[in-house]
């Protein structure tokens, strides 16, 4: 009995959102990562081949990518491909802060174009938290 092959990754863009898309891309493997779709040796489109994909322009898919060389979650090999770096490196507490500002910012702005408060908000929040770790509120 054959294992089911797993689907390619897929990128999807939203221009509507105000990210920028090079950092759209970015997020989306990250994202992908720490949702075990994308996990290490696995191969990456080509710059090229994103780029059509998307119908983006190929600089912005290498500073995406070069982006994520630098941060040690990809691999580049020359004439081989793009791979998914096998070596787990933590997120940078300085990225990690500016991805939790941006998850926020977005999710603010969405709730609030549904007509929630902030009160509404950090209610619904805050009753997500298991009962041993809530907070009285007064």
């Amino acid at each position: 009995m054959q294992v089911p092959k797993q689907a390619p990754f897929r990128f999807a863009l939203d221009l509507r959102s105000g990210v920028p898309v090079y950092r759209q891309i970015i997020d989306q493997v990250m994202g992908g990562i720490a949702a075990s779709s994308l996990s290490p040796g696995d191969q990456l489109p080509t710059v090229r081949q994103l780029a059509v994909d998307l119908a983006i322009n190929p600089n912005t898919v290498i500073r995406a990518y070069r982006e994520l060389e630098l941060l040690g979650v990809l691999d580049t090999q020359q004439g081989t491909g793009t791979f998914i770096a096998r070596q787990k490196t933590p997120r940078p507490s300085a990225e990690r802060a500016r991805r939790l500002s941006q998850l926020v910012q977005e999710f603010a702005a969405r709730c609030g174009a549904e007509g929630f408060s902030l009160d509404d908000v950090l209610e619904a929040l805050e009753d997500l938290r298991p009962e041993s770790n809530k907070k009285r509120r007064t």
